[in-house]
């Protein structure tokens, strides 16, 4: 079983990246693959990451997913085909049944990351845990979501950071959270969600990925232990999250700079 030691590794940062959504078989398998061509080529330890379904959308025609078994099926074939870890988000204690084996490590979304029952169920998987933590919240308060964990016998704790609500519309990084949190549990920071502009009036959440670089290079040189970011071949055709993501072809251009300062610092 995949756990936090085997991640976590000095001098070095992995990465948790795919798509919003698992959207179809063929596209989720060519991304995935690339992301770990590139991650092996770059001595990176990588996590692919999808959404099994969306239950947390704005507007009741947004697109949720393509049914819970096919998509597990397609993540269970990722994870097999491709030999790499796999993770997901859950929103119910009920999905952590229906996640079965094909899952390495659940994610608790930023909105849940308060929710007592959820995560304590969680931990009881044994799988990694990773906390994304709340707009709402302080770095200093993830504590006890941590906490939380670790009372259910389960020390494989991950937590990250995804920006704080700046006003109705927009999220600021306070990078002094990744070192206050590390205290805790090692670090992610979220470089695509983090620029997310929500609660737009059409109801679909904008992003500023023009910054992704920026946020990603000053988490590097705050000490981050992961990066995690959301990508898609075309963006402005993903299902979900589009306006905030990084293309496909970018990523490896971005990690080898992520590289750089990483080895810089050391």
């Amino acid at each position: 079983m995949l756990s936090v030691n085997n991640l976590v590794k000095p001098n070095s940062f992995f990465l948790i990246a795919g798509p919003c959504v698992v959207e179809e078989k063929n596209l989720t398998l060519e991304i995935a693959e690339k992301l770990k061509n590139i991650c092996n080529s770059l001595g990176i330890s990588f996590v692919f990451k999808a959404s099994y379904k969306k239950a947390n959308r704005t507007k009741i025609d947004s697109f949720t997913g393509i049914g819970d078994d096919k998509a597990l099926e397609i993540l269970n074939q990722v994870k097999n085909k491709l030999d790499i870890p796999v993770t997901t988000d859950i929103h119910s204690v009920n999905d952590i049944n229906n996640i079965g084996t094909s899952i390495d490590i659940i994610q608790i979304p930023a909105f849940l990351s308060r929710q007592t029952d959820l995560l304590v169920e969680a931990a009881k998987t044994n799988k990694i845990i990773n906390i994304k933590k709340g707009q709402f919240l302080s770095s200093e308060t993830m504590m006890f979501a941590v906490q939380k964990i670790i009372s259910n016998g389960n020390r494989n704790v991950l937590l990250t950071e995804r920006g704080n609500t700046f006003g109705y519309k927009d999220l600021v990084v306070d990078f002094r959270n990744i070192p206050i949190m590390q205290q805790f549990a090692p670090v992610i920071l979220d470089i695509t969600h983090s620029l997310q502009q929500p609660n737009q009036t059409n109801g679909i959440t904008g992003g500023n990925p023009a910054l992704i670089q920026t946020i990603a290079q000053a988490g590097i040189a705050a000490g981050a232990n992961g990066i995690f970011l959301e990508t898609h071949p075309s963006p402005c055709k993903a299902k979900s999250d589009g306006e905030n993501m990084l293309k496909l072809d970018l990523v490896e251009i971005l990690l080898k700079k992520l590289v750089s300062i990483r080895n810089a610092l050391t």
